[in-house]
């Protein structure tokens, strides 16, 4: 059996999300950005892209340093790659926190308003892509942009694309507005992605398993890992596929990093058997016991 660690994407940020964390990794933050960042996660700063992906990253990396085991295996959703990424060994901190400041600028800049994501709950995966198809057009684009679950997506683009999608599936399933306000995992961040790629770092062989949650399968070597990051923002998100794989090579402890639980709801629907846990109302304690387990039967 393994154990798998998971970070959440953008929407799962809330005010005052930094600040009860370890007082080192903040200041080691503040230092790598030039800036105090116990400022990022006010109600009024979380309206930025670029602070909602900085708290995350951040969030992410200290608490996880907090459960003070290794686990076989991370993977993170979209802006939660970073922090995964960081813990499996392969990207420095301070890089991360310059490159992901770099992502939700680019980000914000492309597209300030009129635009973002929203969950689709109810109908299969055929039938959205087939509202996507109808709709879709230079005026209203939309595209797919997450596969969560069987009856469960997430869908990008303009304002009026996703309200004409909205109202298509009304009595057939819901619509739901996510705090995300740019049009994540579709064409339209090709050249933002292109432009972060420019200015990537070198990374080191991950020493955790990373797991690609658009590939949804292990990334080993550093330009694979490299392409993966910079170009997460505009590639298709299969975390359905992604905890189907960890699943199927053994994991049986998931642990979802702060803030939120929704992606242990989601692994709850792919975990027949294993436990499938949320830092958030859960001891500090019980998680570092069963990790150590994991850990002890490994040995």
């Amino acid at each position: 059996m393994s154990s798998l660690l998971v970070f959440p994407g953008q929407g799962a940020q809330r005010p005052g999300m930094l600040q009860a964390l370890p007082a080192d990794v903040l200041e080691h933050a503040s230092e790598a950005l030039g800036e105090d960042v116990r400022a990022l996660d006010s109600a009024h700063a979380l309206a930025s892209t670029r602070a909602v992906q900085l708290c995350l990253l951040i969030a992410g990396v200290a608490h996880a340093r907090l459960l003070q085991h290794t686990p076989d295996y991370v993977a993170g959703l979209s802006i939660g790659a970073y922090p995964a990424a960081v813990i499996a060994g392969a990207l420095d901190f301070a890089d991360a926190l310059k490159l992901v400041s770099l992502r939700g600028e680019l980000m914000q800049n492309a597209y300030p308003q009129g635009y973002g994501m929203t969950a689709i709950i109810g109908p299969e995966l055929s039938t959205v892509e087939n509202l996507l198809a109808e709709i879709h057009s230079p005026e209203t684009p939309v595209y797919l942009a997450n596969i969560n679950a069987d009856n469960q997506t997430v869908i990008a683009g303009s304002d009026q694309a996703m309200k004409l999608v909205a109202s298509r599936i009304k009595g057939n399933g819901i619509a739901k507005r996510l705090a995300v306000s740019v049009p994540s995992h579709c064409a339209l961040l090709e050249q933002p992605a292109q432009a972060l790629a420019q200015a990537f770092v070198s990374l080191k062989a991950p020493r955790i398993t990373y797991l690609s949650s658009t590939r949804a399968r292990p990334i080993h070597n550093p330009e694979q890992l490299r392409d993966d990051l910079a170009f997460n923002m505009c590639r298709i998100v299969d975390w359905r596929g992604t905890v189907q794989s960890a699943y199927e090579r053994g994991v049986r402890l998931q642990i979802e990093l702060p803030p939120g639980a929704v992606l242990t709801g989601l692994s709850r629907r792919v975990f027949e058997q294993g436990t499938v846990i949320a830092c958030e109302g859960a001891r500090l304690d019980t998680l570092q016991a069963l990790l150590q387990e994991e850990e002890r039967r490994h040995r």
